[in-house]
């Protein structure tokens, strides 16, 4: 095997796996790119050196010099910053909503980042943590990585992890199916497998209270109910790298069936996956099913469920909120 050049050079190229059950369940072939596996741990480790590559190029940041990268997120994305910036010798602020898990909390603290916790606010208002991160960055004269509206974030799918699916499949994909955040990893990895083959069908899979399949169906972002999964699914907008992007349909699944997902296959397949990668097995499924036997519908494993101890495997967190509780735990 090749060797890495450090963290950045350790992203991507990872496992495309068989999810066993999904696929017996369809008679089709289910696919999850392992990207839990990435440095950082998560699927936010492309986005992470692809905007800070991009910061580069433009000047903005230089390697070995003192540098200040500035985000908003929901605790992955800026795990990978703080772990990218800090391998070119760089500082990290990182705003992120107080309600994320504290598994992500502590680990954004444990690996030097400059966390600041605000309350949850709407998009619309000053102080949703986005809006927060921009002005702390003109304040502190840093960079801000903007992942929502900054296009380096769907490139760097659309130069790596589009093509690596392809490879792994040896162009035998039938579809794609992936929740959104900011949209970077749907759109860069939709128009790579679309410039291989027009025909792959390409599917948003989307929490409920999220209203991101309201705008793939209607053009209209429009919500409705709750979910507990982090990091994915927008109430108020469409972000900028979703904008053009080549997708055919929306699902919108909701918790319960997510969880079905993240507990079979932790306990059934011994692949340990957070809630937007159950999510996104979910969606697969329903794309599968509905496709019929024979298809190869690939999806993303975004991060692993160590992540969301506190509430995906907290029996009180589970059925304070009515869901269903994974039978060893229960």
């Amino acid at each position: 095997m090749a060797i890495s050049d450090g963290f950045w050079g350790a992203v991507g190229n990872t496992p495309l796996i068989r999810l066993k059950r999904a696929s017996e369940a369809t008679g089709c072939e289910i696919l999850g790119k392992a990207e839990f596996m990435n440095p950082g741990g998560s699927v936010k480790d492309r986005a992470a050196v692809g905007i800070l590559e991009d910061a580069v190029e433009r000047g903005l940041l230089t390697p070995g010099k003192p540098g200040l990268v500035v985000e908003g997120t929901a605790g992955n994305t800026g795990i990978g910053l703080a772990l990218a910036a800090s391998a070119r010798g760089w500082k990290s602020v990182i705003v992120v909503p107080e309600t994320q898990s504290r598994e992500k909390l502590d680990y954004l603290r444990m690996i030097g980042a400059d966390l600041r916790l605000v309350a949850p606010k709407p998009y619309s208002d000053p102080g949703n943590y986005v809006h927060v991160s921009r002005r702390l960055a003109e304040e502190l004269g840093g960079v801000w990585a903007n992942q929502f509206d900054n296009l380096a974030n769907g490139l760097v799918h659309e130069r790596t992890t589009g093509p690596e699916i392809w490879a792994q499949t040896g162009g035998k994909v039938d579809a794609f199916t992936c929740s959104c955040g900011t949209g970077g990893t749907l759109a860069g990895t939709a128009r790579a497998l679309k410039a291989m083959n027009d025909g792959i069908r390409i599917v948003l899979a989307d929490p409920e209270g999220s209203g991101l399949a309201s705008w793939v169906k209607t053009g209209v972002v429009k919500s409705e109910g709750s979910s507990i999964t982090e990091g994915i699914g927008q109430a108020a907008r469409a972000p900028g790298n979703l904008q053009g992007a080549p997708i055919d349909d929306a699902l919108t699944i909701p918790d319960a069936e997510a969880l079905e997902q993240v507990f079979s296959l932790l306990i059934d397949e011994g692949i340990s996956v957070g809630g937007s990668a159950g999510l996104n097995v979910a969606a697969a499924v329903r794309v599968a099913k509905a496709m019929g036997p024979g298809h190869t519908v690939v999806t993303i494993l975004c991060d692993g469920g160590a992540r969301y101890q506190s509430k995906l495997f907290n029996p009180d967190f589970l059925r304070e909120k009515g869901l269903p509780l994974p039978s060893w735990l229960a």
